[in-house]
């Protein structure tokens, strides 16, 4: 089984569902050869887990993606997933960047603003919502922004570390308290108690023995099978093409005589095309004569 997957559980005789998000390798991909500093990296990552987590409630093809921009010190942070869980992600911030309230690590004060958009190939537009930014973690914030967008009591907790990011989520379904009225009270209480190292490191099924085992055998649970979750950032060369021809070919030829090349960053997959001159003369040599895009 992949280490990185989100994992749905229902207790059925309390009417509480929940799912557990575990990225390992994918964590780990999205981190390479990016040098986060720490707390950059663990707002990423739990990002990252709320993403796989949201994402995989999708029923139809759609992608997912999440977008903060503000003036704090992280400036950019994205995260961008489809229904088959294949993800990617990255973030911008100053050079060096303390530990301190995620609402300051945003730039909450300062206009920052977390939008989440779902793009779904028959619609004309994709769907916007700004995620109020409402809470002192992204476990918080999510968690309330769940809590409004789904009418129901929720929680959520998130951790990510170095080989791992993850995150529980426990939601309560209507007719909960007509089952066990204390029932919703117990489960989050029990929870709460979750240590970060027990996120990072327990299996789903011992995560929750290790919370929840009384209840389980008192009330029953149904732990599905793991959804997997991948990191996805193919090379892309025919849409960079096409951007180069988008530029036409006498602004191409302008870079090219400054800087001998045109090299375009993808920001997203930390990934360089480069294009020399012979390059970019076969690129308008195969359009030569149809509109340019």
């Amino acid at each position: 089984m992949s280490d990185s997957f989100v994992r749905r559980f229902l207790f059925e005789g309390l009417n509480i569902r929940g799912a557990i998000v575990h990225l390992g390798d994918a964590w780990q991909h999205m981190q390479h050869d990016r040098d986060y500093q720490p707390t950059v990296a663990q707002l990423l990552g739990e990002t990252a887990a709320v993403t796989a987590l949201i994402a995989a409630q999708l029923k139809q093809p759609g992608r997912l993606t999440l977008q903060l921009r503000g003036s704090g010190p992280i400036q950019l942070l994205v995260m961008d997933c489809n229904e088959k869980l294949q993800m990617r992600g990255m973030a911008r911030s100053n050079p060096v960047v303390l530990p301190a309230p995620v609402q300051e690590l945003l730039g909450a004060h300062l206009g920052g603003q977390l939008m989440m958009s779902l793009d779904m190939p028959d619609a004309r537009l994709p769907y916007q919502s700004y995620v109020p930014m409402v809470g002192d973690s992204i476990a918080a914030i999510f968690e309330h922004y769940l809590e409004q967008s789904e009418q129901q009591p929720s929680r959520l907790f998130a951790m990510a570390g170095p080989k791992a990011a993850t995150c529980l989520f426990l939601q309560k379904m209507p007719d909960a308290d007509q089952r066990d009225p204390d029932g919703w009270h117990r489960i989050t209480q029990l929870a709460s108690t979750v240590k970060p190292a027990e996120l990072l490191e327990l299996d789903a099924e011992s995560l929750l023995t290790r919370l929840f085992h009384e209840d389980m055998a008192e009330h029953g649970i149904r732990v599905y099978d793991p959804l997997p979750v991948a990191y996805h950032c193919p090379e892309d060369w025919d849409k960079v093409r096409d951007m180069i021809r988008g530029i036409g070919r006498h602004d191409a030829e302008t870079i090219l005589a400054e800087h001998g090349e045109i090299m375009i960053k993808d920001d997203i997959c930390n990934r360089e095309y480069r294009f020399t001159a012979e390059d970019v003369a076969a690129i308008f040599a195969v359009s030569e004569g149809k509109a340019l895009h």
